[in-house]
């Protein structure tokens, strides 16, 4: 969180700290603590498409629902544009006074070719002097100004539109009004003349990924005399408007919780994490594809569900009916706990999500829905919605911070590369942050490929050091006695140390199904 910035007003004397304007946007007010300080002059910049139109159309909407004359001034856009925009939102313009300065088709022919367009003194003045008429006339509370590219090809040079900026901000400065000004940057990368006289600064991106729909965040660069989130924000435009999903800091959620253990329902399970896992903690579940992975994490969730808490899944790799289908096939009535509302699944396309919504969708699970219990399957998946993979230690870090506070069980699932050996590879070690780790691997025994199972980190309790077998069919989960018999089984190519191998779970549990997928 950025620290504020300490302003003097005109006549050099501190300023008090002004009243805060509501943009009409959540997110936005989220990261200005409030919205933007009234009576300042504020710029909004950002290339064509990343949504500063329809941010300043909010803006002013905002101040009309509240009974306040607005403004909006356009100098590139015409009219019906405008309205277009607004109608795609589902938004009503008839409280916004929208002032159009842009050439007439009347200036198309040849008698007419000199207009207030043209860059020179006369124009710049004429357009100054109409826009100024008009403030005269309406007296409004909010201004909007779109866009600063034309008023600086009309300056011609750039001391006098620097003075012109200036003039601005001190015509408005005792008018007890708050004045947005759009820049699309065509004409400059980024104009500093205006960012050094603007209170504030909200700067909009969008970057163009190899695949998937592009990402869009916005980044306050200064804000005077007030407090603001720093760092970038992600953001999406929709049908309704901008959601801007603020970046999420774990210090700033800290809940009491009762500290307790959540149980799978398999007793051999639970033996092995010591009792079970313990709330507010992550548990990453390691192992290669098939291994049974998800099928833990599920059972973990369902069996929260099934005693009354809310659990909630997060897809990355399988859509929900795959979910359903190969969770029934284990012995568990996932979709009842479903329409029970006890369990939520949600899936996850990562080619069309950004980090920012991820972790929104986390919280409002948390937050609104009660869940006590988060899967994220997989963490692959995950990584394909991070813009570059070397911050994903970071948010991750963030988010399990945040659950962790909040006494939420999380569980992560990563796939290992490889399917037998004990060198199996990761796409990316996050280890680290987690305060469990279940570890899974394929070993050979038999003539059968079976499953391992072993606990290898428990930051909160004590653990069992045992390889376990795992076993999955029809009738659920089924976890054996400690592989006494055996040594070598990470390696994928065990070894007996007797004759029998009595410490092998009986092919289907004795039961006579067969062995189902992870």
């Amino acid at each position: 969180m950025n620290k504020s910035e300490t302003g003097d007003d005109a006549r050099g004397q501190t300023a008090t700290a002004p009243q805060k304007l509501t943009t009409g946007n959540d997110g936005l007010d989220s990261i200005l603590e409030g919205g933007f300080p009234a009576n300042r002059l504020y710029l909004l910049e950002g290339d064509p498409g990343t949504g500063k139109t329809t941010l300043a159309l909010k803006f002013l909407l905002e101040g009309a629902a509240r009974g306040e004359p607005v403004l909006y001034v356009t100098l590139s856009e015409t009219r019906e544009e405008i309205t277009e925009v607004a109608a795609s939102h589902g938004w009503s313009l008839d409280g916004v006074t929208l002032y159009e300065l842009i050439p007439s088709a009347e200036t198309l022919k040849t008698e007419t070719q000199y207009t207030i367009f043209h860059p020179s003194e006369l124009e710049f003045g004429e357009t100054t002097n109409a826009v100024l008429d008009e403030v005269e006339r309406i007296q409004p509370r909010r201004v909007v100004f779109d866009s600063l590219s034309e008023m600086r090809l009309l300056a011609r040079d750039p001391l006098r539109y620097r003075r012109q900026i200036l003039a601005l901000k001190q015509y408005f400065a005792g008018r007890q009004c708050t004045v947005l000004l759009l820049d699309d940057r065509t004409s400059t990368a980024s104009d500093l003349q205006v960012r050094s006289i603007a209170h504030g600064v909200v700067e909009l991106e969008q970057l163009a990924l190899d695949y998937g729909a592009e990402r869009r965040r916005v980044r306050i660069v200064k804000l005077r005399g007030s407090t603001y989130r720093g760092g970038f924000h992600d953001f999406k435009i929709e049908t309704g408007g901008v959601v801007v999903y603020p970046r999420l800091v774990a210090a700033e959620h800290r809940q009491q919780f009762e500290h307790e253990m959540l149980t799978s329902g398999v007793t051999e399970l639970d033996a092995l994490l010591g009792g079970g896992l313990d709330r507010g903690t992550s548990t990453l579940i390691l192992g290669p594809a098939g291994s049974g992975k998800s099928s833990i994490a599920a059972q973990f969730a369902a069996a929260a569900a099934g005693r009354g808490e809310r659990a909630a899944s997060f897809l990355f790799d399988e859509g929900v009916n795959t979910y359903l289908t190969r969770s029934t096939g284990l012995g568990r009535e996932m979709r009842k706990l479903v329409e029970s509302g006890y369990m939520s699944l949600q899936q996850i396309d990562p080619a069309e999500l950004s980090p920012g919504e991820f972790s929104h969708f986390v919280r409002r699970a948390v937050e609104r829905d009660g869940a006590r219990v988060v899967v994220i399957d997989s963490l692959n998946g995950y990584m394909q919605a991070m813009p570059d993979e070397r911050f994903l230690t970071v948010q991750m870090h963030e988010l399990l911070t945040y659950l962790n506070q909040q006494g939420v069980v999380t569980l992560l699932v990563m796939a290992q590369h490889g399917f037998m050996g004990a060198n199996m590879g990761t796409p990316v070690d996050v280890s680290y942050l987690a305060d469990s780790v279940l570890m899974l691997r394929f070993f050979e025994a038999g003539g059968a490929v079976r499953r391992a199972l072993s606990v290898v980190k428990k930051r909160t309790g004590y653990h069992e050091n045992t390889i376990r077998e795992m076993r999955m069919s029809g009738g659920g989960i089924a976890v054996g006695e400690p592989l006494k018999d055996f040594h070598g089984v990470l390696t994928g190519m065990p070894t007996s140390n007797n004759a029998s191998s009595s410490s092998l779970l009986a092919a289907g549990d004795g039961s006579g199904e067969r062995d189902v997928d992870a």
